[in-house]
């Protein structure tokens, strides 16, 4: 809830969507959060997707024109499997982020909340390394997090790591 409130402020606060159309977005959230559905318990979903209030290529687009974040397709991209087996899925599915690679001391990190301050926190200090930013789509990181469950429930014993 905290990246999502982090998110809302953030968009507010760049001019990407009014302050009505947040609070009614939080309410349409609220009702998701309820069914427990993760790929859709995301405030930028629901200001994009249900509302059309915001297209998430212009949210992408600002992070990346005035954060100077780069892109990133997740699909084509091979993870290192050392990820792929200790991430923490629920915390990558609360901030809409996930770290992919590590090169040397550095973390490589997808994001569609980078306007979250939380979402960044929370990995700026779970990683506790030094991180290089990529914005990817929603979509993207659902992809990737789904994924990475059916693989965990696929090992042998269905064992999550």
């Amino acid at each position: 809830m905290r990246s999502n409130r982090m998110l809302g402020a953030a968009l507010v606060e760049h001019n990407l969507v009014k302050v009505e159309d947040l609070e009614k977005a939080n309410e349409k959230l609220f009702q998701i959060i309820a069914t427990q559905n993760l790929r859709q318990s995301t405030l930028l979903g629901v200001l994009a997707f249900d509302m059309r209030v915001v297209t998430e290529d212009a949210v992408i687009g600002h992070v990346v024109d005035h954060d100077g974040l780069g892109m990133i397709d997740l699909r084509s991209y091979d993870v290192s499997e050392d990820l792929r087996k200790s991430v923490d899925l629920g915390a990558c599915w609360a901030t809409w982020t996930v770290p992919f690679d590590k090169e040397d001391e550095f973390y490589l990190v997808a994001t569609a909340y980078y306007l979250s301050a939380a979402s960044r926190k929370h990995w700026e200090k779970v990683l506790d390394a030094p991180i290089i930013w990529y914005a990817t789509s929603l979509e993207m990181i659902a992809d990737y997090l789904e994924k990475i469950e059916s693989d965990r429930s696929a090992a042998p014993g269905g064992a999550q790591a």
